[in-house]
């Protein structure tokens, strides 16, 4: 399985407004209706929606696809490229298609959010204790340790390989991983000639076309407000030919000595963010770069954010902070603003 963002699945921002069953096919105006689910990167849920004229059902070629992505990219696979690239001392060459465009994809976010979305920042994330091992606790001296193997300018690829400047050096692809999957899948359905989709792992997803009706698919956006214990939702969203992506930190977090810390660490200081953004929420055209993007809003906060959008107009968000009286309060971007509704919150 590959390591994803540490949040509880009963945090992630987008759910399904329906009723999940494990495979089903009905009938439909635009034929039939398929629907199935299963897991992959270990625990990980997943779901695909599509009409199919002929209601064929593709669970058993998306579980080999997200398989074989799985020993390209799962750090929990010993045998993967990942993990061999990662035991070794330098280069790696690629044996299969999904590990240059992860990077590329990697690359072009790291350097559009200065450094703020990095792959190798993994060993920081578990010397914090939000990695595999969770019994690690603060340690500076760790931190410092740790720091000079920080940096994806110190990878270096092309389409043939990649190559890391120092030993030591490892990738971690947790922050795009879901998305990058949700992407694949959704590649190989309209291989097969399936146009209105929809593909969600672990509360990313992203869809294509229309419902029945030409209706829009709809997801819904959690309340970061309540308590761990409680499932709200704060706003839904209506969209098409988009993907969307979420990250956040106000329910993965732990308490040391009485000092709270969050699970996401900026890579440029080594230590937990501190910033009043409580989540993002991320859509662009794919969802490997909404993915990139949630992480890195999470490291930037909400003023950083706002820049970067201004920036990279192909991208939309709606963040949910805290305000200067402490208050929840929310910004959607001009692109996304009228196709979300909130249901919750003061308007």
């Amino acid at each position: 399985m590959v390591s994803v963002k540490t949040i509880p699945l009963y945090f992630l921002i987008f759910q399904f407004l329906i009723a999940i069953t494990q495979c089903s096919t009905t009938f439909t105006e635009r034929g039939q209706l398929v629907h199935f689910s299963g897991t992959t990167m270990g625990q990980i849920r997943y779901n695909v929606k599509y009409y199919h004229p002929k209601g064929t059902n593709l669970k058993i070629s998306v579980d080999s696809l997200l398989q074989v992505w799985n020993q390209s990219l799962s750090t929990y696979i010993p045998g993967s490229e990942i993990s061999r690239f990662n035991d070794g001392d330098s280069c790696f060459t690629f044996q299969s298609k999904y590990f240059y465009p992860v990077l590329n994809t990697s690359k072009i976010v790291y350097n559009k959010t200065d450094g703020a979305f990095d792959p190798t920042v993994g060993p920081l994330v578990n010397a914090w204790g939000f990695g595999p091992d969770k019994s690690n606790s603060p340690d500076s001296l760790l931190i410092d340790k740790l720091r000079p193997l920080i940096g994806f300018d110190k990878i270096h690829f092309n389409k043939q390989k990649v190559c890391k400047d120092f030993p030591g050096m490892k990738l971690d692809f947790s922050a795009i991983a879901k998305g990058y999957a949700v992407d694949v899948v959704a590649v190989f359905l309209e291989s097969k000639g399936i146009q209105h989709q929809l593909v969600e792992i672990g509360g990313e997803l992203l869809c294509k076309g229309t419902k029945d009706g030409n209706i829009p698919w709809r997801t819904a956006i959690e309340d970061p407000g309540v308590e761990v214990y409680e499932q709200k939702i704060l706003a839904v969203v209506d969209i098409t030919n988009r993907a969307i992506a979420t990250s956040g930190n106000y329910r993965n977090y732990y308490v040391h000595e009485g000092k709270k810390y969050g699970h996401t660490i900026d890579p440029g200081t080594g230590y937990p963010v501190q910033h009043s953004l409580l989540s993002a929420s991320i859509f662009a055209n794919d969802c490997m770069t909404a993915d990139a993007y949630a992480t890195a809003f999470m490291v930037m906060g909400v003023k950083k954010s706002l820049e970067v959008l201004k920036n990279n107009p192909k991208i939309d968000a709606y963040l949910i902070y805290e305000n200067e009286t402490g208050q929840l309060d929310t910004y959607a971007s001009p692109g996304i603003k009228d196709f979300i509704k909130k249901i919750h919150a003061e308007e």
